[in-house]
């Protein structure tokens, strides 16, 4: 799994349109192998992006959970608490 795509899911407040973009692109970039694609491949780079874009979209929508929202602040200093303890 790529350590950069993040969750998104059952987060307050929701996930902006920038993070769903950006899960896309590291997504496709993983799959394809390309940090930045030539121009002969750009077109499809680009539309695959967007393609993941609306699925993620639409996948997030459609879920249900009985948890509560996650505060992202508190995840973040989780996060960093890890790492942290991982790294040093």
């Amino acid at each position: 799994m790529c350590r950069n795509i993040k969750t998104l899911f059952n987060f307050e407040p929701p996930a902006t349109e920038d993070e769903i973009q950006a899960s896309a692109l590291q997504f496709v970039r993983k799959l394809s192998g390309f940090n930045k694609p030539s121009q002969a491949n750009a077109e499809a780079f680009e539309r695959a992006v967007a393609e993941v874009s609306t699925s993620a979209r639409r996948l997030l929508a459609s879920l249900h959970t009985q948890a509560p929202a996650r505060d992202r602040k508190t995840e973040a200093e989780k996060a960093k608490e890890r790492s942290r303890l991982r790294f040093g």
